[in-house]
């Protein structure tokens, strides 16, 4: 196996105040100051460094935060799968629904990488892009980083670990369980039905077509939302290639991890792991040693490092609380960096 190269790097603190809720638009600081922070706290993007991560975290500017003139459009995607806990023998039959974005020019014979960003707890399918007649914030700024360069053209998902009920996702425990079984939802039914409707990378919906294309395939997500991502590495790394959990877990441990891409017969820059927490988060403590575990384990399967040709695994913390302008800001941060190349 090739040995990655480790990076270590001291990490800064960036103090960023949002907005209050996931489902609102994020606000920021002063405006100028924001924008004058887009185009200053990182490097210019040149084609040595456009596909760095900074060494902080780049504000959203005030900008981002209204219609854009771009727009990209919001469509409901319904699909057949089944009930989650008894999903092997497929004895009940649900019909669920995904919201998703297409960005502003989408074509169809264009191809398209997609992003699958999953909700937290006491939240659904809405929460971060909201509806065609209602648009969250998290819309506009896909709209804005699209049309201003800072994001590659992509098709958003989001869909819901909810199960029979729009309350279960606030059930803690239930939430927990649904999260892990989620992985068979995802790849049988959701990815073909989106991927099937839309221009993508997939040649066709076998799960072999979807492996083949797992470049151009990634998944994040906040809380609950970062559990999922989580159980998504360990169940479904043959289809996905970049992972952007935040302040949620991780799920397992660093050795489980390591087994899953042992046995998968990937290699250390198969994949790249975006995470992102806040020192304020009550979930920090836990997601950071995480993540140091994974930094510290000499098996050479966890690479830190700020680019994907060193390494396969970067995190960076805010002085953030667990809360939702929190999430987008790490959301913003991870999307302005994967499909660069």
């Amino acid at each position: 196996m090739k040995k990655c190269i480790v990076i270590a790097t001291m990490l800064n603190v960036v103090s960023l105040v949002l907005s209050a809720c996931s489902s609102s638009i994020p606000k920021t600081s002063d405006k100028n100051n924001d924008i004058q922070s887009e185009h200053s706290s990182i490097p210019p993007e040149t084609d040595e460094n456009s596909n760095r991560f900074p060494d902080k975290f780049v504000p959203i500017p005030d900008s981002y935060l209204t219609e854009a003139k771009q727009q990209g459009t919001l469509q409901d995607l319904y699909y057949d799968t089944y009930e989650s806990f008894s999903y092997d023998e497929k004895s009940q039959k649900l019909q669920k629904h995904a919201v998703v974005y297409l960005p502003y020019g989408y074509n169809e014979s264009k191809k398209y990488p997609v992003f699958y960003l999953m909700h937290g707890g006491w939240s659904n399918e809405y929460t971060y892009l909201g509806s065609s007649d209602e648009p969250h914030g998290m819309k506009h700024i896909l709209d804005h980083g699209i049309a201003n360069g800072k994001i590659q053209p992509m098709i958003v998902v989001c869909p819901t670990y909810n199960n029979t009920s729009p309350e279960d996702s606030g059930d803690y425990s239930l939430a927990l369980r649904l999260t892990n079984n989620y992985h068979n939802e995802l790849i049988n039914d959701l990815i073909p039905a989106v991927e099937d409707k839309y221009s993508t990378y997939a040649e066709d919906t076998t799960s072999e077509a979807i492996a083949a294309s797992r470049d151009y395939r990634a998944f994040g997500g906040f809380s609950m939302g970062s559990m999922a991502t989580w159980r998504t590495f360990e169940h479904s790394l043959d289809y996905f290639r970049y992972f952007m959990p935040s302040s949620g877990g991780p799920a397992a441990s660093t050795e489980t991890y390591e087994s899953v891409i042992k046995n998968s017969g990937h290699e250390w820059d198969d994949f790249f792991i975006f995470a992102a927490s806040g020192t304020n988060d009550f979930a920090y403590s836990g997601f950071k040693n995480g993540i140091d575990a994974m930094r510290e384990s000499d098996s050479g399967l966890f690479c830190f490092a700020d680019n994907e040709a060193e390494g396969n695994l970067y995190y960076l913390e805010s002085d953030g609380d667990h809360s939702g302008e929190y999430a987008i800001l790490y959301f913003y941060n991870g999307l302005r960096w994967i499909w660069r190349g």
